[in-house]
């Protein structure tokens, strides 16, 4: 109970930052927000307060320990084959049964299949989970791999730009940070660092990131294949976003649908594991029955978590935007919009388990504080970014292309670890919070700038900029590291070469 409390109140303080801009906004004339909407907002995040904390602890009990176990223990069975299909098919499967995916598809339902788009972006994680553990068991440098793979990517995008399918561009860089999600962040990021604990090849905590940073690539590559086949007009429906949405009788069709789509996917992990269990980690029943415990809190956090954002973050996203966006300014809109990003990212549940695991992996060399630092300015920046995108209408490939230009360069200049963990970042900073919050907010500026039809193109991409910015941000942390450990060493190499000088004049 005491973790339980000491959880939820590191919850409290992410989420505080957010309630203070909502509380500023209600008595301020910028937003009209009746008292029911901030009372229902309040409502929200305290449950999101609860929801946080219970997940965390199900995260440290379960998803990790799970993740670990499974990676080590296959490793160790020296079963190579056996590793790489379970590693595909989990990736495939807990990918599909992400909520978010879901909603992806019927963006483009009139141009492909849902089922095709979904089974299409699972079997991309999949495949570039195996890539990650190829790359982690045969010791090769990650900045190589991931080169690599985005100068496939782009090829990929002018392919798909060319052939007609630019209303996919935007939504393409979104699914990379939307499938990776709350229950498949914790659970792949320890499966990797199961994987290297046992393979280590002296490179210390480097070659236990980078997991997410593969898993991030691969949903991007399988929708702009789909780009490319792909014809027709990008159909999209503006969501209910009112706040009787999801209150009242709805309520309980909210829940119920969340909790369904929570179980669905822990249910996947937890049975792939319980199979490993009895044929391959035979662990012991008191490690069994904490996970089991973990598993517990894990549902009841993400289904507490997921109909507070739905039930009143969401809608309160979006009459953001739509009101910011009316006779305020575009300055005060976008100094508003990076001061919201900066909060949001603090209440993503899954940042907080990326930073435990940053803290204890690099015995404290990266702290949480610096992290948080980093992520907090690169997700403000991106969304301030995202939001200049809407209001003068270019393609998000303005940024992308840049961006990643800058942050493999940057690859070549910082420590490994420091690379690994902000393309981990990037998956991991595009969380719930971001798609629904953050992306309503940008729906609703663009719908009173833009209009709806614009939303496609100039809304969508947010994600994508918000996964992007914090791989600059990290990166430039380890390059002031770098710097400061040079200058380190050479005041040392002046001190020694100085008392060296010293003992020669007394000699003579």
């Amino acid at each position: 109970m005491k973790t339980l409390l000491l959880k939820i109140r590191e919850a409290a303080f992410s989420v505080l930052p957010v309630m203070i801009i909502v509380l500023v906004m209600y008595f301020t004339p910028f937003v009209t927000l009746t008292p029911t909407e901030l009372i229902i907002f309040l409502c929200s995040s305290v449950m999101l307060v609860i929801g946080t904390g219970l997940f965390s602890l199900g995260a440290d009990l379960a998803m990790s320990p799970m993740g670990e176990h499974i990676g080590s223990g296959l490793t160790k069975s020296g079963k190579p084959a056996l590793l790489l299909i379970v590693c595909f098919l989990m990736g495939m499967l807990i990918t599909v049964a992400e909520p978010d995916l879901s909603v992806l598809a019927g963006q483009v339902s009139d141009m492909v299949n849902g089922l095709v788009l979904i089974g299409s972006v699972g079997a991309g994680v999949g495949l570039f989970l195996l890539f990650s553990v190829v790359r982690t068991v045969k010791n090769k440098p990650l900045p190589q791999y991931l080169m690599f793979f985005y100068l496939l990517l782009f090829e990929l995008v002018a392919m798909m730009i060319h052939r007609g399918g630019d209303g996919f561009t935007a939504l393409s860089f979104d699914s990379g940070g939307v499938t990776t999600g709350p229950v498949t962040v914790p659970f792949i990021m320890a499966l990797g660092i199961g994987i290297a604990s046992t393979v280590s090849h002296g490179k210390g905590a480097e070659n236990n990131f980078g997991s997410i940073a593969f898993c991030s690539v691969g949903p991007v590559i399988a929708v702009a294949v789909i780009g490319i086949f792909a014809r027709g007009k990008l159909n999209y429906t503006m969501p209910d976003y009112s706040i009787g949405a999801h209150i009242g009788k709805q309520i309980a069709g909210t829940v119920a649908d969340t909790a369904g789509e929570v179980a669905v996917a822990l249910a996947l992990i937890s049975v792939f594991f319980f199979i490993l269990q009895f044929t391959v980690l035979k662990l012991p029943f008191k490690k069994l029955i904490r996970i089991a415990l973990g598993i517990v809190y894990t549902f009841i956090g993400l289904v507490i978590f997921m109909a507070a954002v739905k039930t009143g973050f969401m809608p309160l996203g979006f009459k953001l935007g739509t009101e910011l966006s009316t006779g305020n300014g575009t300055a005060f809109l976008i100094i508003f919009s990076f001061i919201t990003g900066m909060a949001t990212v603090l209440a993503e549940p899954a940042i907080h388990v990326l930073n435990r695991q940053v803290d204890q992996m690099t015995d404290g060399a990266i702290s949480k504080r610096s992290m948080m630092i980093a992520l907090s300015v690169g997700v403000g920046l991106s969304v301030a970014l995202s939001v200049i995108r809407i209001i003068f209408d270019f393609s998000v490939l303005y940024y992308i292309i840049p961006g990643y230009v800058i942050s493999l360069g940057l690859s070549l200049l910082v420590p490994g670890v420091y690379t690994a963990i902000a393309f981990d970042s990037g998956g991991v900073a595009s969380g719930p919070m971001t798609s629904s919050f953050i992306l309503p907010f940008a729906i609703g500026v663009c719908s009173v700038l833009q209009g709806q039809d614009k939303i496609p193109f100039d809304a969508f991409g947010v994600v994508a900029t918000v996964a992007m910015t914090p791989l600059i941000t990290i990166q430039l942390l380890g390059f002031r590291a770098a710097v400061a450990e040079k200058l380190r060493s050479r005041r040392a190499m002046n001190k020694i070469l100085s008392s060296e000088d010293e003992q020669i004049i007394e000699f003579i």
